[in-house]
Parts: structure tokens; C-alpha cells; sequence
């Protein structure tokens, strides 16, 4: 546990919480709505700072970014807690477990009980292990993945600064849903970012994800690209959810507005969590989802959670020469000719392809 950096102090001994756009309002002695960060004594503390529940060294293709480092590994680690309550999460066992505990027990004494012990779970990962580790292995990224970022983003700053320091970058895979405060703060430290924009409708967000303002996405997604964040963003196109042309075709209209350089990610959803009842994506919906970005202008969209489609390849927004060829979750082939400055271009007709590349 370590005190928190994003909040401020309130009367009668409350604070309130900066690091997403719910700025819960905490009590002594409460957690605020992702079930990590509690009020002790007038101040905030982080409890999952250096606890990570889930590690792996992932191709960073997985996150998924694909104009990032193709081909290469990235850290990945993640901690408990959400500050969404997605009824299709496919990490919920992990992203869920404080809400849960929370439910079953209570929001009394009880509650707290079990939270805290569940806190303890995890390996014990500090920023330090984390960045000579990467160092030692040639690992050139690190990302804050796997349940929701902004909620430990104390920790992440910690491992993502002195990484820099290092020469390694660093990723959010984040529902967008960070603070003014929070985007802010990232700067010291992070390079990329993949955003999901579940769905343009607000129901959608307010129901099936509790309790969230679409707004607040588009504004992340709009201030990761003022602020230089590489950006990529995804939707998870659950039948009969979000798949209709209209909703998809909005989202593709709005990422094209903000930039045609954008990657766009529609993936396969499997039925999980709370959504069982659910079938999986068809490809077929996959590809009219592939085919209304285009549309739109997007330069670069691709399908993903679904094998048997060339569409995870990156080609030329010029001539459509294949500049990447990749398998299910990896890169087989690329031919971006990178320059000194780490720009990339096409071979065939030099056209510069968005994205960093070394």
C-alpha cells in the first residue's frame, strides 16, 4: 500500500479521488468505486501499488497495437480492481473481485475485511523488478494492462518514469475513462495508448458498463492525441449489442474526424462473464465492420479475436502493397523502411505510414 499522488483533501477528513472521471468522493475509511484506493485518515492510499495479479511478456500485437513496435515483446501486468462494471469483461475474475467481494459481503465492516485480504493477493512486482527485468530480457515496452489502468496509475507512473530513464516505453490498454489529472500525469511516462470505444451509445455505457458517460471516452480519446499518446482504439462488436451499421459506422465517422490514421481494432466477442446468453461475433460481422472503416476514410482497420482473415495485415493506404503480414496475434513479415528519425514508409512509393516504429 502507498499513498496516492491523484486526489485532493476535503472537510471532515474525505478526499476526492482524480484518477478517473468518476472522482469519487471517499470517506474515512472507505474505498471508492474500483475497490483500490482508500480513504486512511484524511489521505488516499493505493492498495495494489507493487501487487500485480497477472504478468506475462505478451507480442505487443496482443494489446492489440499494431503501429507499435511490430513484432516485438512487451511486459504486461495488471492488479485487481475496475472502475467500470462491464457485464461482458473477459478479464473479470481479476477486474471484478473488489466489486464482487464487495457485493457479497457488504459495504460494512465485513467488506473491508475481505477486500483487504484479497488485496493481499498477487506477487509482490515493484517498479524496480519490473524495469531490470525488462532491461535484462531486451524487452523494449511495458504495458499497464489487463484489468483497468487508470486505477493504479500511481503504480504504473512509478515503473513507467524510471523505465523511461531506461530507454524502455511504455502502453495504457485503457477503457478511456481517465481524468484531466490523470492524462496529465501520464505524460511523464507514457508513450501509446489502445483506448476501447465500447459503443456511440450512451445507454450501452450507462447500463452495460455501469454507470459511464460516453462522453468522457471521446473527450480521452480526443486529449490522447492532442497530448501525442500514440493512439490506437477498439471495439469489442458484441451481436445485437453494438453491431448495427448505424452504431458502427458512427464510431468509425468520429475516429475519422479526430484522425484517418487512427488504427481501429473490431474484435471477436465470446460469450463471458455476464453475457454467456450471448453468441460469438460471426466473421461476417467482423468484415462489415472492416468495411464501413474503410468507408468512413480510416487508413488502417483491422479484425482481430478471429483467425482466417488476411485483415490483421497492415498495407499501404496508397497502393495497398502488404507492408505487415500477420498470423492470429503475431507479425510475420515487415517491410516498413524506417528512417533516422523512426518514421515509417512504404517501399514501394514512399508514403509515410503513421505509427512508431523504433
Amino acid at each position: 500500500m502507498q499513498k496516492a499522488t491523484l486526489f485532493k483533501k476535503l472537510d471532515e477528513g474525505r478526499v476526492q479521488c482524480t484518477c478517473c472521471q468518476r472522482y469519487c468522493i471517499v470517506e474515512k475509511g472507505r474505498r471508492g468505486f474500483c475497490g483500490v484506493r482508500k480513504n486512511i485518515d484524511g489521505e488516499l492510499f493505493l492498495s495494489v501499488h507493487g501487487k500485480a495479479i497477472a504478468v506475462n511478456t505478451d507480442p505487443v500485437e496482443k494489446k492489440p497495437l499494431y503501429h507499435f513496435l511490430p513484432g516485438s515483446k512487451i511486459f504486461s501486468f495488471g492488479t485487481l480492481g475496475c472502475n467500470f462494471r462491464c457485464a461482458f469483461c473477459q478479464n473479470w475474475n481479476i477486474s471484478q473481485a473488489p466489486a464482487m467481494t464487495k457485493e457479497k459481503y457488504g459495504k460494512g465492516d465485513e467488506g473491508e475485511i475481505r477486500i483487504a485480504q484479497l488485496l493481499e493477493d498477487g506477487r509482490e512486482l515493484s517498479p524496480k523488478q519490473i524495469v531490470d527485468y525488462c532491461l535484462k530480457n531486451e524487452i523494449p515496452a511495458i504495458a499497464y494492462t489487463y484489468n483497468e489502468p487508470t486505477i493504479f496509475s500511481e503504480y504504473a507512473h512509478d515503473t513507467g518514469v524510471l523505465a523511461r530513464k531506461n530507454g524502455i516505453k511504455n502502453v495504457y490498454v485503457s477503457n478511456g475513462y481517465e481524468s484531466k489529472e490523470c492524462l496529465k500525469y501520464m505524460k511523464e511516462f507514457c508513450d501509446a495508448i489502445n483506448i476501447d470505444i465500447k459503443s456511440f451509445n450512451e445507454d450501452f455505457y450507462m447500463n452495460t458498463c455501469g454507470w459511464v458517460k460516453l462522453a468522457g471516452i471521446k473527450e480521452t480519446i480526443k486529449r490522447s492525441r492532442e497530448i501525442g499518446f500514440w493512439l490506437e482504439c477498439t471495439t469489442l462488436v458484441i451481436p445485437e449489442e453494438n453491431d448495427s451499421d448505424e452504431e458502427l459506422k458512427s464510431i468509425a465517422k468520429f475516429l475519422a474526424k479526430i484522425s484517418k490514421d487512427i488504427p481501429w481494432h473490431v474484435t471477436a466477442f465470446h460469450p463471458d462473464y455476464k453475457m454467456t446468453d450471448k453468441k460469438a461475433t460471426p466473421v461476417s460481422t467482423l468484415l462489415r465492420a472492416w468495411k464501413i472503416g474503410k468507408e468512413a476514410g480510416l487508413k488502417y482497420v483491422y479484425i482481430g479475436n478471429v483467425g482466417g482473415t488476411n485483415h490483421g495485415d497492415t498495407l499501404c493506404p496508397k497502393c495497398d502493397k502488404v507492408l505487415i503480414e500477420r498470423g492470429y496475434m503475431d507479425c510475420r513479415k515487415n517491410e516498413i523502411v524506417v528512417g533516422k528519425r523512426g518514421d515509417g514508409k512504404c517501399p514501394e512509393c514512399g508514403t509515410k505510414i503513421a505509427g512508431v516504429w523504433k
